[in-house]
């Protein structure tokens, strides 16, 4: 503990200063008063029949008698001299009221001797000095909430630590702990504080990732399966980074999700080259035999990987239900392609409002006149948007926020003779019907990209709703309308018109909807005759796997089959009884308990007439709010008790993702991380940051600074312009 008294250089401390130096001036003026002027103040005092204020004073002293000396032992602090019934002068502890003799030459061996093993006394001192102030340290959650409560102690190493965290996780340049100010405030923070300079938080860093890497390979050695998910980008460097992010259920049942590698690959960037890259990767964590699914866009060279590392795989046989949801095609990038094919139907019209909307953003006066007659006109909304033409979302939210302004526009028009961007009636009505389409196709996307983890159960269900709303479409009045459906339909029949094995596992694998989802969604989206068709292999498919996991289990239980080791056991469990048996009444029999527990063992270990998954399948749905977020995974953890095998294989399904929405927001944090002032990193440190950013946040507790819809974020897709205030 450290006081701060007198070490402030405030004003305010030194006015409070100058009062404790006129006090200390008063007291060393007492001591220094004439020894006749106590002696009169110690007459006055006794003549008012007071005591006097010293210790060890004894009661109804005699002013004529010869003025005691002043008692300088320190034992007096917890003695007191006291006067007996029959006039005797005794020595008392304070503390536990033992008498002592009082010795004439007033030596004290023996009150300190009791002093120092005085029980009462040592306990007295205890409870003072818990009353003292100490200085706290506040140990806090991961919630920001006070965990635990202990003495202050300053640890520099622990300081370090969290320095290397603290620029890791928020994205600092090392050289902000070189900053002066920096150092300023945490020297007033503590004055035991040591300054960190660049160099050394660089290297605490470094060491911070290494613990963490370390700690995620063992956290990984317990995981049964591991989903993957990946993607490339080019940074401001002119470097290309592949990211590979890992997905898993620990062992408390909750859904993980760590940046496992982020390297460059140098060009030429062939599927082979990427193959080789993510081998490297999963050899490098040990999950190697781990892999059951890789998720990844539509990008050409990325069905080359995925078919090298399958073949790979195969070789090993470590593909479940022979590769068949082995490559995941990010949803997401799909739904992308479909709505873009849809959208070059009406490129004419896009065309017109997204040039209008950048003539008026290159003039502030344009922009005025354009506010004043949205003014006149009393519209409410103040923005237009300009989007980014391979964003579709973004080019549906410039057609929306345009629609706002279609009377503005002509207007407009009649007093810039150079605005030539000025839709017809039929036009608008052309945008507003596709507003109208895409809609749906826009909550959807945030459905699925606005969850933190987007697995297989949710897009089954959203998937039949955009098949339904396509054939609904085909049928319209309007040509263009028609014609987008026509377009789009024909992207979803090329990648969602054959049978969809992951998604419908992760359907039927969600409580809420069992096979029931499947046998209505699929003549929607297949058709009737193809339906049976495929709700048979979907059921197959599902059996399959679940006897893969009932082979494993029994292989991780046992080395021999369960029947012969169930008659062994039987076997031992006579044997023993029998020998217990024979030592009570010296013959080899058994007690009817012994024998009922026999048959009760053999009936527990044939094998069930029903499975876990035919007792799943045959229950009811779990009934819920349709609005409630159900944790389906939570939901399985409660259940694993009734279904250990099927719970377990429901966990590894649950636990991949229909998108790379994990694995490119990734690479929005490497924009800001690589900078313009950053550039010259090496590929090593920029690893280090991006993996060791990902890895302390999960540390910590702490979710992602954001979630982007599709794969970047929406500010860098679209472009707001406020409109000016007039």
């Amino acid at each position: 503990m450290y006081s701060h008294q007198g070490s402030s250089t405030s004003p305010i401390m030194e006015v409070g200063n100058e009062d404790v130096e006129q006090e200390l001036e008063v007291e060393s003026n007492a001591d220094e008063m004439s020894e006749e002027e106590l002696d009169l103040d110690h007459l006055d005092q006794m003549n008012e029949g007071t005591e006097t204020g010293e210790k060890g004073a004894v009661e109804g002293a005699n002013p004529f008698e010869k003025k005691q000396r002043k008692k300088k032992s320190t034992i007096w602090e917890d003695m007191t001299i006291v006067k007996q019934p029959d006039g005797t002068l005794k020595v008392q502890c304070n503390h536990c009221k033992e008498l002592f003799v009082k010795n004439p030459s007033g030596a004290t061996s023996q009150h300190k001797r009791h002093l120092k093993n005085c029980l009462q006394k040592r306990l007295a001192v205890g409870e003072e000095n818990q009353k003292r102030q100490q200085v706290l340290s506040f140990t806090e959650g991961p919630s920001d909430g006070i965990t635990s409560i202990t003495n202050f102690s300053y640890d520099h190493a622990k300081v370090r630590e969290l320095a290397a965290h603290m620029v890791l996780v928020h994205e600092y340049p090392f050289s902000m702990l070189d900053h002066v100010v920096f150092n300023k405030f945490m020297k007033a923070a503590s004055p035991f504080y040591k300054k960190i300079n660049r160099q050394t938080v660089k290297e605490d860093c470094v060491t911070a990732f290494m613990l963490e890497k370390r700690r995620l390979r063992n956290i990984l050695k317990g995981a049964n399966r591991v989903s993957i998910t990946t993607d490339l980008w080019k940074s401001g460097q002119k470097i290309q980074y592949m990211v590979v992010t890992g997905h898993f259920v620990d062992s408390d049942w909750v859904l993980q999700k760590r940046v496992l590698n982020f390297c460059n690959v140098p060009p030429p960037h062939t599927g082979v080259i990427i193959a080789d890259a993510l081998s490297k990767c999963f050899l490098e964590w040990g999950i190697e035999n781990k892999v059951s699914t890789i998720t990844v866009d539509n990008a050409s060279y990325n069905d080359v990987c995925i078919r090298r590392v399958r073949e790979d795989f195969s070789l090993r046989k470590r593909l479940s239900i022979g590769g068949k949801i082995f490559h995941v095609r990010c949803c997401a990038h799909i739904l992308n392609l479909l709505v873009q094919d849809g959208l070059n139907q009406i490129v004419d019209v896009i065309d017109v409002v997204r040039e209008g909307i950048k003539y008026l953003k290159n003039s502030e006066s344009r922009l005025n006149e354009f506010a004043k007659i949205k003014k006149q006109l009393q519209l409410p909304s103040r923005k237009l948007i300009l989007d980014c033409p391979t964003r579709w979302n973004s080019t549906y939210l410039m057609l929306a926020s345009a629609l706002e302004f279609r009377d503005v526009f002509p207007r407009y028009g009649d007093i810039d003779p150079g605005f030539h961007y000025v839709p017809s009636e039929f036009e608008w009505m052309k945008v507003e019907e596709v507003c109208k389409f895409l809609g749906i196709f826009y909550e959807i996307t945030n459905i699925i990209s606005g969850s933190d983890y987007p697995t297989a159960n949710l897009f089954l269900v959203e998937l039949y709703r955009i098949k339904e709303l396509l054939n609904e479409k085909a049928l319209d009045f309007s040509d263009h309308i028609r014609f987008m459906a026509e377009s789009m339909t024909q992207k979803f029949d090329k990648y969602w018109g054959e049978n969809n094995v992951l998604m419908s596992l992760g359907a039927i694998l969600d409580p809420r909807y069992k096979m029931v989802l499947v046998n209505h969604t699929f003549p929607v989206i297949y058709g009737e005759v193809a339906a049976l068709r495929n709700i048979d292999e979907i059921r197959c498919i599902l059996y399959d796997l679940y006897n893969e996991y009932v082979d494993a289990h029994i292989s991780s239980h046992s080395e021999e089959p369960p029947r012969e080791a169930g008659k062994r056991k039987h076997s031992e469990i006579s044997s023993k009884s029998t020998q217990r048996a024979a030592k009570k009444v010296g013959v080899n029999v058994l007690t009817g308990k012994e024998k009922f527990q026999m048959i009760v063992s053999e009936i527990d270990k044939a094998p069930p007439e029903k499975s876990d998954l035919d007792v799943y399948l045959e229950e009811g749905r779990y009934v819920c709010d349709a609005n409630a977020n159900l944790d389906v995974l939570g939901w399985w953890k409660g259940e694993r008790w009734r279904f250990p095998i099927l719970s377990r294989l429901a966990s590894d399904i649950l636990a991949i993702p229909v998108t790379t929405v994990a694995s490119e927001s990734t690479f929005s944090a490497g924009g800001r991380i690589i900078d313009d002032r950053r550039a010259s990193m090496s590929v090593e440190t920029v690893q280090m940051l991006l993996c060791g950013n990902d890895w302390i946040r999960n540390l910590h507790g702490l979710k992602n600074k954001s979630r982007e819809p599709l794969d970047v974020s929406e500010s860098s897709t679209i472009e707001e312009i406020d409109l000016p205030d007039i």
